[in-house]
């Protein structure tokens, strides 16, 4: 798939005024940020997925060799959400080629397909009720919008997760033909066409590729 080429943001070059010796100048984090994930993250996701899903479901999604797997060949469709310097919650996604989920998708990135399967989206325990989950998938179905050959989105969840994600726009496709142990999965996809929403006269956060609105320390737009 031919992914959108934009670079990050690069502001320009200034010339730092002279500091008076003996005053040493402040360095903060960004407040919150959103950046696609790298492999050097994979450790901090993966304890972030472990300790979501393994009290619930008793495994993850994907494993720690997954997570570097797909964060090395597709991480332009992850998203991370860093408070301070600290990921609090991240979506991975990969390309799929077929019109439903096989097993073959949890672990195959198929860079021609023009479906986008989600693989996880999960909070720090520390940053849940707050409303991080479905901002951050607003962000990310957003940012796929900004991708010219991506038509929809794909996701498979336990049944008690459906209103979840029909508030975000999903509907059900029906039961998933993957199973996992005992556990069964219902398959749910959102549409993706059109442009990225960008939101006039207001600040906004460069993703690689698209725009998408700031946040403030409570997860409100600016």
């Amino acid at each position: 798939m031919s992914v959108v080429g934009a670079q990050p943001f690069i502001k320009p070059m200034q010339t730092s005024p002279s500091v008076s010796p003996g005053i040493q100048r402040r360095h903060t984090l960004p407040a919150s940020e959103v950046r696609p994930l790298n492999t050097q993250d994979a450790i901090s996701v993966f304890e972030i997925e472990r300790e979501a899903f393994i009290s619930v479901s008793g495994d993850c999604p994907l494993h720690l060799d997954e997570v570097r797997h797909f964060l090395t060949l597709c991480p332009e469709l992850s998203m991370g959400w860093f408070e301070e310097g600290r990921l609090v919650a991240f979506i991975i996604g990969s390309l799929w080629d077929q019109d439903r989920l096989t097993s073959d998708a949890l672990t195959l990135h198929k860079p021609c397909g023009s479906t986008v399967h989600i693989h996880v989206l999960a909070v720090h325990r520390t940053f849940r009720q707050q409303g991080k989950g479905p901002i951050l998938m607003w962000r990310y179905l957003q940012y796929l919008r900004c991708l010219p050959n991506v038509r929809r989105a794909v996701l498979m969840c336990e049944d008690f997760l459906i209103p979840f994600y029909r508030k975000s726009g999903f509907k059900v496709l029906g039961r998933c033909a993957i199973t996992v142990a005992n556990l069964t999965f219902t398959e749910m996809w959102y549409p993706i066409s059109g442009h990225a929403y960008m939101r006039r006269n207001s600040e906004m956060l460069l993703f690689p590729g698209c725009l998408v609105p700031n946040l403030d320390h409570d997860g409100k737009e600016w």
